[in-house]
Parts: structure tokens; sequence; C-alpha cells
């Protein structure tokens, strides 16, 4: 059985990711040869990636790509904030990223050419190297005159979890970091109350209705009971019906107009949810 150097075994785990036990075992099976362990490792991984399928993924990180007609945004998911923090994880974020910018469809974001393979052969690769179930789970593409996009830490020592494209027309770059910021934290699901879907509002109009006649409230003053209820649920899933959490006197709506901005769309990851 070979010996093989602290030296080597830290080299060959900053090239991969691996943890010290697999390389060091890697290597010793390789004779002390780099490129054998690192096939070595592959084909181990390889042979765990069935049993992984099933794990959860809660951990991993969302990166963006600007480009001048479009920002993409992705959420690479792994099981461990070890591997989450992991540099070579965090390239491969980045390779991926850069990979599938402007492909807003995940199964062609995954079919994607990538360094002579497939987006997702080299993240199943990756994944067997690492040892850990990594998967590709969101891609959006945003288009438009002007774009802010937001990068949130939930950790110091971890990469962004949440992420937030917003698309606007007019404006300035400050307010629509601004409404990014706005939208990381209070998660709306549309831009305005025009854009829910009427058979959502229907529900929640029967909703509050069932309930404030359940309250015994006054039959005449049923409607305009059901119409504030309303208004408080459009606030909850429609960004401009919104109180702005930097100054909840005002909308979302009244920044952006003293802005002179119109919010186009918006999208907004966050890791694990």
């Amino acid at each position: 059985m070979a010996s093989v150097s602290m030296e080597a075994v830290k080299a060959l785990r900053e090239r991969l990711g691996a943890g010290m036990v697999d390389s060091k075992n890697a290597l010793v099976e390789a004779d002390g040869d780099i490129e054998k362990a690192i096939e070595i490792l592959r084909l181990k991984g390889m042979k765990g990636v069935a049993k992984r399928e099933g794990r959860a993924t809660s951990e991993g990180l969302v990166t963006v790509k600007e480009t001048a007609e479009s920002v993409t945004m992705i959420e690479l998911a792994c099981e461990t904030d070890f591997v989450a923090k992991n540099d070579k994880f965090i390239a491969l974020g980045e390779r991926v990223v850069e990979a599938v910018a402007g492909i807003a469809d995940l199964d062609a974001a995954l079919a994607a050419p990538l360094e002579g393979k497939t987006v997702a052969e080299i993240i199943t690769d990756e994944a067997a190297i690492i040892g850990e179930k990594v998967e590709l789970r969101r891609v959006a593409v945003l288009t438009g005159e002007n774009f802010a996009v937001y990068l949130h830490r939930t950790s110091k020592d971890l990469p962004p979890q949440v992420g937030v494209v917003v698309s606007f027309d007019g404006g300035d770059a400050e307010t629509g970091v601004a409404i990014a910021q706005h939208i990381s934290f209070a998660d709306p699901l549309y831009v305005s109350r025009d854009d829910v879907p009427e058979a959502d509002v229907e529900k929640e109009r029967q909703l509050v209705t069932e309930i404030a006649k359940g309250e015994g409230k006054p039959e005449a003053a049923l409607p305009k009971i059901i119409e504030g209820r309303l208004t408080g649920f459009f606030k909850t899933v429609a960004l401009l019906e919104q109180d702005y959490a930097r100054d909840n006197k005002q909308s979302v709506a009244k920044v952006a107009e003293a802005a002179g901005l119109t919010v186009t769309g918006f999208a907004r990851f966050k890791v694990g949810a």
C-alpha cells in the first residue's frame, strides 16, 4: 500500500472539494497519482448517485448572470451547508449559470451544453465527487429596459441563499434595488392585483364571505367588510399593494410612482423554499 503526503491529500481536496478520508483513500488506491485518484472518486461517487436520489436538498445557493438584454437566476441545491459554502460548489454554480444564461425552461437548461457535456451531466459528475445530491432546482430569466439584482446571505459564511431580480422601466437604479430588497423580505407572488388569477381572487372572496357571515356581521355591512379583507389579501400577494418595507406609511406603488419607475416583472428564489 502506497503512502501519500498530506500535501497531496490537500491538493486533491482543493481540486475536487471531496472529504479528507475519501481523498486519502483514493490516493492510496491510485499509488499517489492525483489524476487516477480523481477517476476513482468519480467512479465511486457515480455508484452512489441512485442512492442519493431520494435525499432532501435544503441547502445551496442562488446566483445570477447579467447581460445587456436579460438577467438569469438559478437555484443550485445540495444537502448540507458544508457543501454549500465549499468553493468548488460555488464555482459549479457560476459555471452552470453561465451555461444556462437566457434559458428559462428548467429541462432546456439541464440539456444546455457545458464543457463538452450537458449541464445535467456536469452536475451529476460533480455530485459524484462531492458525495451529495446536487440539483439545479430552478431557473428564471427576466428581460426588460432595466434590472435590479439583490442577493442576500442568511449567514456570512454561506453563499447567497435569497435572490431577487426586478425588471423595470424608467426610474433609477437605487429605487430598483430598494424594491428588490423589499421583495426579498415581503415575498409577493405577483406584481399587481390585476396579475392575481381570478380563480384565486374568487376563492379568497368566498372564504372571507363565509368568515364574515360566521362572525354574525350585519348583511348590509358584508360587501364593505369583504372588500376590506380582499384588500388585505392583495397586500399579501401583490407587490404594488404592499406597504413598503422601508416606510410602511407608503405602498410600493407610491414609491415606484415617485421615482418614475414601472415594475414590469420580478423573480424571487429562496434556497429550499
